[in-house]
């Protein structure tokens, strides 16, 4: 009955808002307005306590309407914050920054790597130091996607450095054009500038802004890295969509005619990367089932890693496939909008450029091994020697 219900009220937002002659933010507005932004979130979040299936059920109901997608407008806010804020922050927080996050009005971007803290994310030396009903904050971030374009940032801090490293971190929300942040691009392989590293000087972030209680911004960052993971290699797209439908389009195009063994065997390998590509695509519909609002499973890190590694292999095989055509790429090196991405191009020339840093983003490969490791399969961690070392007597160079 619900998804008859939820399957009517789509209906229902589509008739009210045609999405070809509705304006986005019009339009998402609506949607979250209706509790269908994201249905597994509570009730006044933009959901109705369904569960991560129906939301799957509204995506795709929706995007056969043509309606507008909020993650692709949002892309760090959509996947990444709202899950962190829904679980962490207070109500005044979530009624303030949700709905428009969801519009695509105010973009997000997250500030966790530091230049000597990337994948020992704990390790990192931003200060954050109490004053009054103020915080004032100092240091560098860096790879942040879409600072450039960004509102508000997810920025976690040191607030004790004579804690042990995962103890002394404080979660707090900061607005990008506030005095003291100076945002700088870093130009990629692709020739475009997505990623930026971020200076803060004296940044007063007010108390209102903390997000979660003083020193435990760990388990704030664990609920965002989580859903990272989710949001980037966790979505359950069509079948023989994305890169695989434009390896399968680029062989109908310049191969489906040809003979010969090579050309058979160029095949082969065209229908191992489809069934790879399907067999990922139908583990994640099943691991969506046991996903919830808040902080994912480790089922995310096994969906991200095998999004990266196929991701490559596949974008790998296109460029192939275009044969000399595929060493030929030119870039104005333009800054990079929330919707654009190497894939929306159509070229699998940057796709393939592009695609490279998918096993570093959102966690290295190694780590999402080692979280695998540990939490899937029960194996012993690694040693950690400086576990309960207080922060400012951890060496570092």
């Amino acid at each position: 009955m619900e998804s008859a219900t939820l399957e009517a009220d789509l209906d229902q937002l589509i008739a009210d808002y045609p999405p070809r002659e509705t304006e986005p933010v019009t339009f998402l507005g609506a949607q979250f307005d209706r509790g269908l932004a994201w249905v597994h979130f509570p009730l006044g979040r933009g959901g109705r306590g369904l569960t991560p299936t129906d939301q799957q059920t509204v995506l795709r109901h929706l995007a056969r309407a043509g309606a507008p997608n909020a993650a692709m407008r949002n892309v760090i806010g959509y996947g990444m914050v709202a899950p962190t804020l829904v679980v962490h922050g207070t109500d005044e927080q979530c009624e303030r920054f949700l709905r428009p996050l969801f519009t695509g009005e105010e973009i997000w971007c997250q500030l966790f790597s530091e230049p000597g803290a990337g994948s020992d994310v704990a390790g990192l030396a931003m200060r954050a130091e109490r004053d009054g009903d103020e915080w004032r904050v100092n240091g560098q971030k860096v790879w942040t996607t879409l600072a450039h374009v960004a509102s508000y940032g997810l920025l976690i801090a040191r607030t004790d450095p004579d804690a042990p490293k995962h103890r002394g971190i404080t979660a707090f929300i900061v607005g990008m054009h506030d005095d003291g942040v100076d945002v700088r691009p870093l130009y990629q392989i692709t020739g475009e500038a997505e990623f930026n590293e971020c200076f803060f000087e004296d940044v007063r972030v007010p108390d209102s802004r903390r997000l979660g209680d003083v020193g435990e911004g760990w388990g704030v960052s664990i609920t965002t890295l989580m859903n990272e993971r989710v949001s980037i290699g966790g979505t359950v797209p069509a079948r023989g969509s994305g890169l695989i439908g434009e390896a399968v389009k680029i062989w109908r195009e310049s191969w489906a005619e040809r003979s010969g063994a090579y050309v058979q065997a160029v095949r082969a390998r065209l229908v191992e990367s489809w069934v790879r590509n399907e067999v990922a695509r139908l583990t994640n519909w099943r691991a969506s089932d046991l996903r919830r609002a808040g902080t994912p499973g480790p089922e995310g890190s096994v969906a991200k890693l095998a999004f990266a590694e196929e991701n490559q292999r596949t974008s790998e095989l296109c460029v192939e496939l275009l044969g000399a055509a595929g060493m030929l790429y030119s870039s104005t090196y333009p800054l990079v909008r929330p919707s654009e991405t190497a894939l929306a191009s159509g070229d699998m020339r940057k796709a393939f450029l592009r695609m490279r840093a998918n096993s570093i983003e959102g966690g290295t490969s190694e780590v999402m091994r080692n979280i695998i490791g540990e939490r899937v399969l029960g194996l012993p961690g690694e040693p950690r020697a400086d576990k309960d070392v207080a922060w400012k007597d951890v060496p570092r160079s």
